[in-house]
């Protein structure tokens, strides 16, 4: 994958970031100035900074691109990375995802001029600009209220996180403790 990465990137001319995660990238050959393998780093910080992005499609990884306003590819190996990825191509901010036994060179080089056309780009701006008013983790903490009450939890209601856990800590044993 690390071959093919490299080979799509001289093709089209352009630098990339290479994120270890979790199976780490093959060894470079040789080393590549147009290439820079990263450990680890905030998705939502470093999007900010790149033309576009190609990643797995999982749902967080994929909304921190989208907030960036960045063109983007889908390479799927499991779970919902692949709805993610149609979503990403109907919207028309990335071109359909590619699974990853699929992914060749040629593939990726041509996800990646798609991702340079102007229009592509201005459709991520687009989209970027009309999630910037989300914020998941507020809808998160009400969907979870709502189901664990069965009504929309007021800000001065809402039971306080110790006193939701309490409970639910007297009655567990943690792991190793006597």
């Amino acid at each position: 994958m690390t071959r093919i990465i490299v080979e799509a990137l001289e093709a089209t001319g352009q630098r990339g970031i290479i994120d270890k995660g979790w199976g780490g990238p093959g060894n470079l050959v040789e080393s590549k100035n147009l290439v820079y393998v990263l450990d680890n780093c905030p998705h939502d910080w470093l999007f900010l900074n790149c033309k576009a992005v190609v990643h797995h499609g999982g749902a967080g990884i994929t909304a921190a691109g989208l907030k960036a306003a960045c063109p983007t590819t889908i390479v799927p190996f499991f779970g919902d990375q692949l709805f993610w990825g149609k979503q990403v191509h109907a919207r028309g901010v990335g071109p359909a995802p590619i699974p990853v036994q699929k992914l060749t060179q040629k593939k990726l080089t041509d996800a990646i001029n798609f991702m340079l056309v102007q229009e592509v780009k201005d459709r991520a701006i687009e989209l970027a600009e009309l999630l910037q008013p989300e914020d998941g983790v507020a809808g998160a903490v009400e969907a979870f209220f709502k189901q664990l009450s069965g009504k929309k939890a007021q800000p001065d209601q809402s039971p306080s996180p110790s006193g939701l856990l309490e409970p639910l800590l007297s009655s567990v044993k943690c792991f190793g403790s006597s």
